[in-house]
């Protein structure tokens, strides 16, 4: 299965693109939302669901389908793999003939409620009785909003602090002094680590993470890119302008971004030739999956693994992530409700977990855990848990913290455009194009007018 990473940045051009150049009426408003008589947890069902943008390519993929797939009681499932095409998703709902469920990440189900693609899970939660209890607070706010949940939380992403251990004892630093607790020492740092001889820079000493980190940074130093209702960008606060004006310093304290990214894009970021591993890189923060590429693709790398902290010293992890959604005119939304519930359970989720530490013993490795979009679950499978030794122990204690300690935008009908909003000044930043201030107040205008419209839509639709 490719990385979350991966899916994350394709799906956000993606999203971005489809949503510009789909004809309206793309909702298909003539196809009803499904009603509570249409879900019913003893209910089995026969044919086909079609589920998109899922591929069951591990363990814990396939394992979960494989009881979905007897939960239905005689159906069928086809997967539709690779990352969801929003083009062709959004095609086949305009047309009447969409999949019966999605997997879409957790930022993208507001934009797509908005235009009517999806449908409200209410009737699908109330009919099959689940229980939204054991989802987490901040994945299922993410995709509640206008008094209902539109789509089923699944895996769970955070961040934590990864750094290169034998170049941090070389510079006399600790991890203590690139976790974010003290911006000083984190652009410190970074000038101690980084090297470029000859004006060409061989050691990136800290990354940031730009574009994509914002509001990591800025909720670290107090600030929310977004209210709390969903309606108010505050792009341009003086917190959040101070943010990116530090991250950014980061780079240039280097060298300038272009050249941290050449050197970011040139590594085998997958493979045993990552930049840990090739003492290419001091630090940076980074979602916990990586902690399971680094130890399988160079376990003997000499790696230092913290939480990401705020200026006080507290854990912080921004929570990101895929959700299940139902299709407007799915045609058996019944079975989709079922199969988006069977996937989420904490049964389902610890079957999987079962089954991949069964593969880690045959290949005498250590289970490093999952997160998931279920905290029930989450606590099962930390008891499964197997020792890597030190450094590795460290980091999965780290993101298992982390994902104690989380935050998640607010979910709101103009997900895509103030994303976009803000990314897009982040780059115009990085390119040089524009100082953080002049770049924050133009995203603050372009966000808030998409967000004044997609709310004034959503209102009037819904009234």
């Amino acid at each position: 299965m490719r990385s979350p990473f991966v899916r994350w940045s394709v799906l956000s051009v993606s999203l971005a693109l489809a949503l510009t150049s789909c004809a309206k009426g793309t909702g298909g408003a003539s196809a009803p939302s499904p009603t509570a008589g249409q879900f019913n947890p003893s209910a089995t069902f026969d044919g086909t669901i079609t589920v998109m943008g899922f591929g069951a390519t591990d363990e814990i993929g396939s394992t979960r389908v494989e009881l979905a797939e007897k939960a239905l009681g005689g159906a069928d499932v086809k997967l539709v793999e690779g990352d969801l095409d929003i083009q062709q998703f959004l095609s086949s709902v305009a047309a009447g003939d969409p999949p019966d469920v999605i997997y879409a990440n957790r930022d993208q189900i507001g934009t797509f409620a908005s235009r009517g693609a999806i449908v409200p899970l209410t009737a699908c939660i109330q009919g099959e009785r689940i229980d939204t209890s054991m989802y987490n607070k901040n994945a299922l706010a993410q995709v509640t909003f206008g008094d209902d949940v539109w789509g089923i939380p699944e895996f769970n992403q955070v961040q934590i602090t990864m750094a290169n251990a034998d170049l941090l004892k070389d510079a006399g630093l600790s991890i203590e002094d690139v976790n974010g607790s003290s911006w000083e020492k984190v652009t410190a740092a970074a000038k101690k680590l980084y090297k470029a001889p000859g004006g060409k820079l061989k050691v990136v000493g800290f990354d940031s993470k730009l574009p994509e980190f914002l509001p990591l940074w800025a909720k670290a130093n107090g600030a929310d890119l977004l209210s709390a209702d969903g309606k108010t960008a505050q792009l341009n606060s003086p917190q959040v302008v101070q943010a990116l004006e530090f991250a950014v310093g980061v780079y240039e304290a280097q060298g300038g971004f272009a050249k941290v990214k050449a050197l970011r894009d040139s590594a085998d970021f997958f493979g045993k030739g990552n930049q840990f591993a090739t003492g290419e890189l001091g630090a940076m923060p980074m979602e916990q999956w990586y902690v399971n590429v680094l130890s399988d693709v160079s376990h003997d790398a000499p790696l230092a693994f913290d939480t990401f902290r705020t200026k006080q010293g507290e854990p912080l992890a921004y929570s990101s992530g895929s959700s299940w959604a139902i299709p407007r005119g799915a045609k058996n939304p019944g079975a989709a409700c079922r199969f988006a519930k069977t996937m989420t359970l904490v049964d389902s989720w610890k079957a999987a977990a079962e089954a991949r530490l069964a593969e880690r013993e045959k290949e005498n490795k250590p289970f490093t855990g999952v997160l998931t979009g279920n905290v029930k679950a989450d606590e099962e499978i930390e008891k499964m848990l197997t020792s890597g030794g030190e450094p590795w122990d460290a980091g999965v204690k780290a993101f298992y913290e982390a994902n104690d300690h989380t935050f998640s935008l607010p979910a709101n009908p103009a997900d895509s455009e103030f994303k976009t909003a803000w990314q897009d000044a982040v780059n115009r930043v990085l390119n040089g194009q524009e100082e953080p201030k002049q770049a924050l107040d133009r995203a603050q205008q372009d966000a808030q007018a998409a967000l004044d419209k997609a709310w004034a839509s959503w209102t009037k639709r819904t009234n």
